[in-house]
């Protein structure tokens, strides 16, 4: 169980939109498993629960912990990530030889703003099916 019970009561719509996401993570620069390592590092946070401009934000604040791991994963799984995507054998085999800070920064910009996109695909979902009234009350007690 969470300390927030309201991420409790949202678990089965971060499901539901962890398959409608799978799209966008395939259309971007991670691979799934990329992509799952960098959910573990991101929490949700309600901003201004309290009005109507209340907002489900992406907490990335821990990603940096996790990116040089994103490598890892890649140099374990080549084929790990899509070809299309910018990732693949050769970007790992480059991996191995050590990437520059340069690297790091636009991976960890891009993790954040997919991210972003998933807090607010999750929080659009959410209002679709009547429930973010709910959370929103929820994350203010």
């Amino acid at each position: 169980m969470s300390t927030r019970p309201w991420e409790d009561r949202i678990v089965g719509d971060r499901m539901t939109v962890d398959q409608e996401f799978t799209d966008t993570v395939e259309s971007s620069q991670f691979s799934r498993q990329q992509w799952g390592l960098i959910m573990t590092a991101v929490e949700f946070d309600i901003e201004n629960p309290s009005d109507e401009s209340a907002a489900l934000v992406a907490d990335t604040e821990k990603l940096p912990h996790v990116m040089d791991e994103l490598d890892d994963i890649d140099a374990r799984n080549p084929m790990a990530a899509s070809d299309d995507s910018g990732g693949g054998i050769l970007d790992s085999l480059g991996g191995l030889f050590g990437g520059g800070d340069d690297d790091h920064d636009e991976q960890l910009a891009a993790a954040e703003r997919l991210a972003d996109r998933y807090a607010e695909q999750l929080q659009t979902h959410l209002e679709e099916q009547g429930k973010w009234d709910e959370i929103r009350a929820a994350a203010r007690d």
